[in-house]
């Protein structure tokens, strides 16, 4: 009998069923888990982190690739894909858009049509079906 039950009742004969020695525990943290205590295990209902296909991939767009900022200008009209269609996130759409302008004033990149040297190449996202819904 622990010497707290003693001090609380007083004698130290019998112990109510409502106290109980294993219940007064100290809060060391024990490698073996005990009957009662909860296991942790992950939660199989959460999804996984989205990230950004640069991000994922750990690529920096650089203003002499232009192979890969052509990626995110419409062939048609030289304008730069929103976020809602490329899903890049903020960051990465704005480091985009700056190399874009950059390569565009330094002469590697067209400003209202897309190279036709790269017009064929491997789509990373589908410019008519947008990742995110824009509300226009």
């Amino acid at each position: 009998m622990s010497n707290i039950l003693k001090i609380v009742l007083g004698r130290s004969t019998t112990i109510p069923r409502h106290f109980s020695t294993t219940s007064i525990r100290t809060n060391t943290a024990s490698t073996t888990p005990d009957g009662d205590e909860p296991i942790h295990i992950e939660n199989p209902f959460q999804k996984e982190k989205r990230q950004c296909i640069l991000c994922r991939l750990n690529i920096h767009p650089d203003y002499k690739n232009v192979r890969l900022l052509s990626q995110f200008q419409s062939p048609y009209t030289g304008r730069i894909y929103g976020r809602h269609i490329t899903g890049l996130c903020k960051a990465k759409q704005e480091e985009v858009e700056l190399q874009i302008i950059k390569s565009q004033s330094s002469g590697h990149m067209p400003t209202y049509h897309k190279l036709m040297d790269f017009v064929n190449d491997p789509k990373l996202f589908d410019p008519n079906r947008p990742i995110r819904p824009h509300k226009y």
